[in-house]
């Protein structure tokens, strides 16, 4: 898995042995840890420079923030998720962490199958209050089935959050050509490799909140930005000639007549 693709980790930590400890664990998970900061000013400027998918904050650290302000600092730049690692469970202390609506709170000593399940659950919990509903429609009914199962894709902005080999990686939704289906499976295309996931072609398309992706046959999705040349019945995405079906052609072709 290149860096792109690796979830990136922001570490609040002021113990530098425990920051060390942290980050070493979490590059072997898979993660990218793209900076540690022992105070909140640091964290800032870190977090200003760095695209950051995740903040894991210690509450009690160095300087003239706390973890709990540092994290106001840092939602107040861009959001995202928070994980709070702590040994402080006073309840004046949970009150103001709740302020910052964090993912989840863990306490030290943590364990790293713990703190595992809590970076995943923030990832798609984060992932589902960013994605909107449109107004007067009703919040999708549960259907019951493991939200981190095998078949999970999650869209946080123009990212996705996809599991492979138990690992979420993150895709830039402007890097995706074209998606194929594979029976039961979808088989999304960048430029650099092919992803696989457990969903059909057309519960992919359901999820992904994206209007340049655009079914133009029963078997394939394409990126109409990535779109090179087209005739009457093949689309052309690199050296990819793809499939126009007759029934899809009138909706494709209208895409480029409102642009």
């Amino acid at each position: 898995m290149n860096t792109d693709e690796r979830v990136k980790i922001l570490i609040v930590e002021d113990e530098p042995i425990l920051a060390m400890e942290l980050s070493d664990c979490l590059e072997e998970e898979g993660y990218d840890v793209v900076g540690t900061a022992n105070n909140g000013r640091k964290a800032l400027d870190i977090f200003k420079r760095q695209s950051v998918d995740l903040l894991l904050c210690d509450i009690n650290i160095k300087g003239d923030w706390d973890g709990i302000e540092t994290t106001h600092q840092l939602i107040a730049e861009r959001p995202v998720p928070v994980i709070y690692l702590t040994a402080l469970t006073d309840r004046q202390t949970l009150d103001r962490a709740k302020q910052t609506y964090p993912a989840a709170y863990v306490t030290k000593p943590y364990q790293l199958h713990s703190l595992r399940t809590a970076i995943e659950l923030a990832i798609y919990n984060f992932s589902v209050r960013t994605v909107a509903t449109p107004a007067n429609q009703p919040e999708p009914a549960s259907s019951g089935r493991d939200p981190l199962g095998r078949e999970t894709i999650l869209q946080i902005n123009d990212f996705l959050f996809i599991k492979q080999n138990n690992q979420f990686v993150k895709i830039g939704l402007s890097d995706l050509l074209y998606l194929e289906a594979d029976n039961i499976y979808t088989n999304l295309f960048t430029s650099s490799r092919k992803y696989v996931l457990r969903l059909t072609l057309s519960a992919v398309l359901e999820r992904i909140k994206q209007p340049e992706l655009v079914r133009i046959h029963r078997s394939y999705a394409v990126n109409i930005n990535k779109v090179e040349s087209f005739n009457e019945t093949e689309v052309k995405i690199g050296q990819q000639l793809i499939a126009l079906s007759r029934s899809h052609k009138d909706e494709f072709w209208g895409h480029f007549m409102h642009r």
